[in-house]
Parts: structure tokens; C-alpha cells; sequence
């Protein structure tokens, strides 16, 4: 299975890829944007987990790109994408879902309720 991880603090990739590989996860790091829309456009991914706060362009924009590439080249199964934030406040949460993203998790968060979250879109 592979996960995309679209984060720009390598100690959190770090700690997320550690967690997820013991699932057996293959998962891709990217720092940015540009990089996280690049490797959708080049890749399916079983599921993109997604930070919000990002250099160059936020988890919302690049969210908004990536499923509207996804409407403009007729994907019939939109990659599940996991808002990964540590914006906690009911808006913010709204605001995952009003641009597409399937699922919110709060930082800080554990490798149980991430692999809870996970297993919503990729079970076991």
C-alpha cells in the first residue's frame, strides 16, 4: 500500500514513516505543494496523508488541485486524503472537508489513532 505523506517537518516524517512501515505501508515523503501535486500526477496512492501548514502552498490549496486534476482526467476513485494539522478549532475541521479531504487527525496524535484513521480507507 502506498501513502503519500505530504509534510514539511522531517522529524514528524520521520515518526509517521517509522509508525507506518510496521503496517508494512510503503510511504512517500514529500516537503511541499508542488512535489505532493507532481507525485499524484505520476502515481496512484492508496491514500495521501496531508499536513496543513506548508511552505509555498497549504494542505487546502494543494487539496484543491489534486482533486481537481482528479475531475479534469475522470478519476473514477479519488485518492482518500487525511488532513494531518495541528489547527484544532471546528472551522478548520469544516474547511478539510469543504475542499475535498476525506478525514481530519489533530496533531498531536498517536500511531493507534493514525492507523485508526488509516484503516478507514485501507483495510487490513
Amino acid at each position: 500500500m502506498d501513502i503519500l505523506l505530504v509534510e514539511d517537518n522531517l522529524l514528524n516524517q520521520k515518526v509517521v514513516i517509522f509508525n507506518l512501515k510496521k503496517y508494512n505501508y510503503n510511504v512517500i515523503p514529500v516537503t511541499n505543494g508542488p512535489e505532493a501535486i507532481e507525485k499524484v500526477k505520476q502515481h496512484t496512492y492508496d491514500l495521501v496523508l496531508m499536513d496543513i501548514m506548508l511552505p509555498e502552498m497549504d494542505g487546502y490549496e494543494i487539496t484543491a488541485v489534486i482533486r481537481e486534476y482528479e475531475k479534469e482526467n475522470g478519476v473514477k476513485k479519488p485518492v482518500p486524503i487525511i488532513a494531518i494539522t495541528a489547527n484544532t478549532l471546528d472551522n478548520d475541521r469544516d474547511k478539510c472537508f469543504s475542499v475535498g479531504m476525506n478525514e481530519y487527525l489533530s496533531k498531536p496524535f498517536t500511531a493507534a489513532q493514525l492507523i485508526e484513521k488509516i484503516r478507514i480507507f485501507i483495510p487490513e
